[in-house]
């Protein structure tokens, strides 16, 4: 009986000829109430739920677009349908059509947000944006019949004046946050944000001479913030400030102070990325390693939102650096590379397309096993690496009789592995050499001082290590001064 009620209500909708029934209110009524209770029944508490909620759900920036075509189109059929009545038919057709995709799309995406633990402003508004649009749309298939009629004639195209700007007001919520709230206004002309009041407005951020207003709040805004922000803070973790940043999430504390190990958003960030727990996720590039490492460092130091520099960490001031150096055509050994990738343990990859760009020597997967044996056995591709990632390997002083001959090296990490530097002459051969990390090692500073002849090393690490300067800004700023010097 209500499937048939229903069926004579909607064909009351599409047909404007045939009278209007009550249960067609009914049925609006009903949907507006359910839809209006639905954030109160399925709370979204920022807590990730089921996975197969996530999966379906991912399938919604796929689908929204199929109400939008649809919804603009109605407005122009009902416009061309003055010269041509036969689009009019059309245009409640694809009413109909665009109000059923509508409850479609809805669902994916609340879907995705309770599934993922999805919060914040910015999914809040996209949220009741979407139940607001459908709400309306379903006001629009009630009252089109009487004003194809004649009657009440100006009820629908006002209620359709009102979806198209509920169109407007929800797709730009969901653009921001898969672009960013200023993804429109960046770069908006002066006159047009006075006009408008839209104004870029930056998150706050304390001490902005600090380490972390200069290079840790960066690399979150970067990386981080499009699910971890005011728009939408994931998990309940909010990074684009410092005081968000300590109070943490759901599942804790992100950050604890002089301890990097129990600090949950390092321990994330450092995962093997087919971990279902590592971040940045959804596709979103990985921290740099020299990331990671002024992360740790500064973990280790206090997380402070006052302190200037660190011990062991040193940026020299910027300068233009030579453009890097192409390497051998590597096309002969493309067999053994792919080979190598579908297999377990250390792996190459390319840097781009193109040979000249070199490769990449990644252990992340093998690192505990890693050791001097099988680095050498990377030898024959030494004249295409231009990164080894070698942290926490099990590789030893040993070692650098291999590194040696690995002239095109441009990025080498050798923190927390137990080196003591004994051989570390030996990389005097890496003239291209710009970025080295030998935090929490054993190196010595008379170790360190054998680089000096390296021209165009710039950035080294020293954090945790004998060689570490004391932790006064001015130490810290001459920790490798001497190498710093030398590239000059």
């Amino acid at each position: 009986m209500i499937v048939t009620e229903k069926a004579a209500g909607i064909s009351g909708m599409l047909h404007p000829g045939k009278r209007q029934t009550p249960p067609a209110w009914l049925i609006v009524a009903i949907s507006s109430i359910a839809l209006l209770l639905l954030p109160f029944i399925f709370k979204l508490d920022g807590k990730p739920h089921a996975d197969w909620q996530q999966f379906v759900g991912r399938f919604h920036p796929l689908a929204v677009h199929l109400p939008i075509g649809l919804i603009v189109l109605v407005p122009l059929l009902e416009i061309a349908g003055r010269q041509r009545p036969a689009l009019r038919e059309a245009a409640a057709f694809v009413l109909a059509l665009a109000c059923a995709a509508c409850f479609g799309t809805l669902a994916l995406g609340y879907l995705l947000a309770y599934g993922s633990g999805d919060t914040g402003a910015t999914v809040t508004r996209h949220m009741w944006g979407g139940i607001a649009l459908t709400i309306i749309l379903l006001l629009c298939l009630c009252t089109r019949p009487a004003w194809s009629a004649g009657v009440a004639t100006r009820t629908y195209p006002a209620l359709l004046v009102c979806v198209m700007l509920a169109l407007l007001w929800t797709a730009h919520q969901g653009g921001s946050l898969t672009h960013g709230s200023t993804y429109l206004t960046e770069f908006m002309p002066a006159p047009m944000k006075r006009v408008v009041a839209l104004a870029s407005i930056g998150a706050s951020v304390p001490h902005p001479d600090s380490f972390y207003a200069q290079h840790i709040h960066p690399v979150f805004d970067s990386h981080c913030v499009g699910c971890h922000g005011a728009a939408k803070s994931q998990g309940g973790l909010r990074l684009d400030s410092y005081d968000a940043l300590m109070r943490g999430g759901k599942s804790g504390p992100a950050i604890v102070p002089r301890n990097p190990d129990k600090s949950l958003l390092l321990m994330r960030v450092t995962l093997p990325s087919t971990d279902k727990h590592f971040m940045p996720a959804e596709g979103r590039p990985p921290l740099k390693p020299e990331e990671i490492a002024w992360l740790r460092a500064w973990i280790q130091q206090d997380a402070s939102a006052t302190a200037t520099h660190l011990a062991g960490i040193t940026l020299p001031e910027s300068r233009d650096e030579p453009p890097p150096q192409p390497v051998s055509d590597y096309s002969a050994l493309m067999n053994d590379i792919r080979q190598m990738q579908q297999a377990q343990g250390a792996k190459l990859a390319f840097v781009s397309s193109k040979p000249s760009d070199g490769l990449v020597l990644n252990t992340v997967d093998a690192a505990p096993t890693f050791d001097d044996a099988q680095l050498a056995q990377f030898q024959r591709f030494a004249p295409y690496i231009v990164e080894a990632n070698l942290a926490r390997t099990a590789i030893t002083d040993a070692s650098f009789d291999t590194l040696g001959k690995f002239s095109p090296l441009r990025a080498l990490h050798l923190e927390g592995t137990a080196i003591t530097g004994s051989n570390l002459a030996r990389l005097a051969t890496l003239t291209q050499l710009p970025y080295l990390n030998l935090s929490e090692t054993r190196v010595t500073s008379t170790a360190v001082a054998s680089l000096k002849s390296l021209p165009n090393l710039r950035h080294i690490y020293l954090f945790d290590t004998p060689a570490q300067p004391a932790s006064t800004p001015d130490a810290a700023q001459s920790s490798v001064q001497s190498t710093s010097r030398s590239a000059q």
